[in-house]
């Protein structure tokens, strides 16, 4: 069964910065891409970020240059820091990996004041 568990967020200032974990467990964490996604209130969710399994980065346009995404594969678990964090940044983060299906995490608050 596949469990994934965000932390980190929470309340920053506009400029500031955070750092969201994903660990995992269920899967050879390893094979697969992991990625995070937000949605804010009254938005469809979006894509944010993916690393591959070989540690190859994608990232959104909105969050190219800012935050990056990395893998521990020793402990199982995905990253993302956010740097230079802005207002329009604020939203419930989660984490995902497509394994037959899509798995996602509970999702973590990410809450960036102006």
């Amino acid at each position: 069964q596949v469990q994934l568990v965000e932390s980190g967020g929470g309340l920053v200032q506009s400029g500031g910065s955070l750092r969201l974990s994903c660990a995992a467990s269920g899967l050879a964490f390893r094979t697969y891409g992991m990625s995070w996604y937000r949605q804010a209130p009254g938005n469809e969710r979006e894509w944010v970020a993916t690393v591959t399994s070989d540690g190859g980065t994608n990232y959104a346009d909105s969050v190219k240059g800012r935050f990056t995404i990395s893998r521990d594969s020793l402990k199982n678990t995905a990253f993302l820091q956010m740097n230079s964090l802005k207002p329009e940044d604020t939203a419930v983060y989660y984490c995902s990996v497509w394994r037959i299906t899509r798995y996602w995490g509970q999702g973590t608050q990410v809450t960036v004041s102006s």
